[in-house]
């Protein structure tokens, strides 16, 4: 296996992380603060053709495959703009995968074209209140009548809801008493949600301000039958599509954002001087961060090999999981020890290192929990006992 990035791959990095570094820790800071979606920096990246990296070319996208949206978006977190830069467009990329695999060409040609030159925002609605990362359980339900669907139901924390014309949604077509597998019965649509049958709810939290969650109630939301992607009954195989790209890249969020935390982290180290001796020359201060770099670096080589495998066409459940769980905790650990090695001054606002130690905080808990990732290990690689 090659580890070298190709001539392009590198161009990409470099490219990314020019346009990136227009916009500076403080712009971040300040939308993060204003609750203010980054529109500036949308634009940009949309006019600069970066979000159709994954759509295929006959849909004006660049059709480039999961590692180079990777290191997209491993270079905007690095860049600063850490979770907020990231999820203002990365549902682009993930999102439609879905669509691109399973949908017909009718609605590719519909909408593909929109989303890859920035004209079309995509929201991505799985989770639901009661039933969390058991998508089998899902409540809200889809039912035909005649040449449209009728749809009930709430969903819980969508990026992007108001922002969006278009979202990707599983419903419940078939109940799941009825079906022989409980995976059985879930259809995806691409759907219109800004109705007055559709209830938006903001959702106030911690960290990623700028770009903001909701929660998603549907009373009777009437849509087309030609907004069900693929066949009925068969959403939640497809939805994988969207899964696994969705760990690797967010896995490659985290690992930019440690690297941002650890950048800031090495320049104050350097910088401040206590005892006649910058505090970066004690080996307290030094070893945690040198730690970090080599769980970030560690976390970078399975990020990879999660992309190529996808890429492949390979089974990459496992290697998807893994990289997520590696990445989300070296990113959080390397955004924890930049605050400690600040001190007081990393809990400081105008030091922007408290920020990415609340965001990197999401990834240990989004699209899946550290614990939900073990298990997957466990029953699907260990072959132990299903433990839930």
């Amino acid at each position: 296996m090659d580890f070298a990035l190709t001539e392009d791959q590198e161009a990409i990095r470099r490219s990314v992380r020019e346009l990136a570094g227009r916009f500076d820790d403080d712009y971040w800071a300040d939308l993060d603060q204003r609750h203010e979606f980054p529109w500036a920096f949308y634009t940009a990246f949309a006019e600069a053709g970066w979000l159709g990296i994954a759509i295929p070319g006959e849909y004006g996208g660049s059709g480039l495959g999961v590692q180079e949206a990777a290191l997209l978006v491993e270079e905007i977190a690095a860049s600063g703009a850490g979770m907020n830069g990231c999820s203002a467009l990365h549902l682009t990329i993930f999102g439609l995968n879905t669509l691109v695999k399973h949908g017909s060409e009718e609605l590719r040609r519909a909408v593909l074209p929109r989303a890859a030159d920035g004209s079309l925002h995509v929201c991505f609605a799985v989770t639901e209140p009661d039933a969390g990362t058991d998508t089998t359980r899902i409540s809200t339900v889809a039912r035909r009548d005649g040449d449209t669907y009728v749809i009930t139901g709430r969903k819980v924390w969508i990026t992007k809801a108001e922002q969006s014309q278009l979202m990707v949604l599983i419903a419940r077509t078939t109940p799941r008493a009825e079906v022989e597998r409980p995976t059985d019965g879930l259809s995806l649509f691409l759907i219109e949600h800004r109705a007055p049958t559709v209830h938006l709810e903001p959702i106030r939290k911690l960290g990623r301000n700028a770009v903001p969650s909701y929660e998603v109630a549907f009373d009777e939301h009437r849509v087309p039958a030609s907004t069900l992607i693929g066949e009925e009954g068969e959403g939640f195989r497809y939805l994988l599509d969207g899964l696994n790209p969705e760990r690797i890249l967010l896995a490659a969020e985290a690992l930019g954002m440690g690297r941002a935390a650890i950048r800031h982290a090495v320049r104050y180290a350097r910088e401040r001087v206590v005892f006649d001796r910058p505090i970066g020359q004690n080996q307290g201060v030094a070893f945690p961060l040198a730690d970090s770099v080599a769980r970030l670096d560690a976390a970078e080589l399975t990020i990879r090999h999660a992309a190529w495998r996808y890429d492949q066409g390979l089974p990459c459940g496992r290697e998807a999981n893994v990289a997520k769980y590696v990445a989300a905790d070296a990113g959080f650990a390397a955004a924890d020890r930049a605050m400690q090695t600040l001190g007081g001054m990393g809990y400081a606002t105008e030091y922007h290192v408290e920020r990415y130690f609340r965001e990197s905080r999401i990834l240990r808990l989004a699209p899946v929990s550290q614990e939900m990732v073990l298990n997957y290990v466990a029953q699907h690689v260990l072959d132990l006992p299903r433990s839930y």
